[in-house]
């Protein structure tokens, strides 16, 4: 069975449900029965036409449960046929349906969280940890979503912004998390700056394509995580990073500066860098200014206070992360590292053992836990 086909599949047919007059939550069920039915029959018996398969069985599973659900039933008016047999159209929807999740009906925080959950295929433990709230919470408010869209036409596609949003987080998930989703995350963006002409659209592609550069240096072969000062920046992807820059730089020229463009231009400092020690950490902490003043986002006045360490000195760094909620994730990560670069290693080991413990996932908490098994050799040499 290729599950990566079916994965492919699963926002067109979705989306062909949909305009078909079924609402968001009942069609998403039906195409999850279609692909479970999928799972048992295709093996033995595949089909000519994949598309056209899920689209006949998942439209006869929403009839199915309409005509089974009383507080439906006035819905079967719309419900006339079934789709034609043949080949489905070989047409990419995913975009199109990403727009459709981001209805005026909904907050922009819940579009985003039903389209992770609906389209990137996260789980709602993986959306919460991006939302910084507990798994119970996210799960909350996805369901609030189904119910608010439920029954709903998706005549009304959802705006910009918000589809960005829900881009940069699938890309976040798949470039550090446990489902690879960053190259459809890029590529989705790209169809997007193709199609729309923004610079906060081009300010996204750039900095994903920053970012993605620098993957095949991001681990060790044993799976370990490598810091950035620590990578061998000849893995990293000259061609990416050109790319970025030059889309960075075209959009920046437009003078409508948001996030993501300054989140890009931090990425591009990193990437103009030859050696780690190089670095233009003034020029990034300036960026992280403005960044910060865009967003009033307490993860971007954390790595900032990081910037600051490194441009200003520990001291300063520190200064800069008091000032900090100390339940933010990686809070306790980040003082453990300027407290070593203060040279307070008995501090820092402890704050690498409490960091570990609160890893959101098992590569950081090995990274940490081997920083704190380092300092702790070198307290006891």
């Amino acid at each position: 069975m290729d599950e990566t086909l079916l994965r492919s599949l699963t926002p067109g047919v979705l989306t062909i449900l949909v305009r078909r007059g079924a609402d968001f939550a009942a069609a998403e069920d039906a195409v999850q029965d279609a692909l479970v039915e999928a799972v048992r029959v295709w093996p033995a018996d595949p089909p000519r036409d994949a598309k056209g398969w899920l689209v006949t069985v998942a439209w006869r599973k929403f009839l199915d449960a309409t005509r089974a659900d009383a507080a439906r039933r006035r819905r079967e008016d719309r419900v006339e046929e079934e789709p034609a047999p043949g080949p489905a159209p070989a047409v990419d929807d995913t975009l199109q349906l990403y727009f459709l999740c981001a209805h005026p009906s909904l907050t922009p925080s819940s579009a985003v969280a039903l389209t992770l959950r609906a389209v990137g295929g996260l789980t709602t433990r993986q959306i919460a940890q991006a939302y910084l709230v507990p798994e119970a919470t996210m799960a909350q408010r996805i369901s609030r979503a189904k119910r608010t869209v439920s029954g709903v036409r998706f005549d009304q596609p959802g705006d910009v912004a918000t589809v960005l949003r829900v881009l940069y987080l699938v890309f976040n998930e798949g470039y550090s998390g446990d489902v690879d989703l960053a190259a459809e995350a890029i590529r989705l963006t790209r169809q997007l700056s193709a199609a729309v002409d923004h610079p906060e659209v081009r300010g996204l592609l750039a900095l994903m394509l920053l970012h993605h550069a620098r993957r095949a240096a991001r681990t060790a072969p044993d799976g370990s995580l490598v810091p950035l000062a620590e990578q061998d920046r000849g893995r990293w992807d000259t061609a990416a990073i050109a790319e970025g820059v030059g889309i960075l730089q075209a959009a920046l020229a437009r003078d409508r500066l948001g996030e993501f463009q300054a989140q890009a231009a931090i990425a591009a400092l990193h990437a103009d860098a030859p050696e780690a020690e190089e670095t233009d950490w003034v020029q990034i902490v300036e960026w992280y200014d403005e960044l910060a003043r865009l967003t009033d986002s307490p993860v971007v006045r954390l790595n900032r206070a990081v910037a600051v360490g490194e441009a200003d000195g520990p001291r300063a760094g520190l200064a800069a992360l008091a000032a900090l909620d100390e339940s933010l994730p990686r809070h306790t990560a980040v003082a453990a590292y300027l407290h070593e670069r203060e040279g307070d290693l008995p501090t820092a080991a402890r704050l690498y053992v409490e960091a570990a413990r609160k890893a959101p996932d098992l590569a950081e908490r090995d990274h940490l836990t081997r920083q704190a098994a380092r300092l702790n050799a070198r307290l006891r040499g």
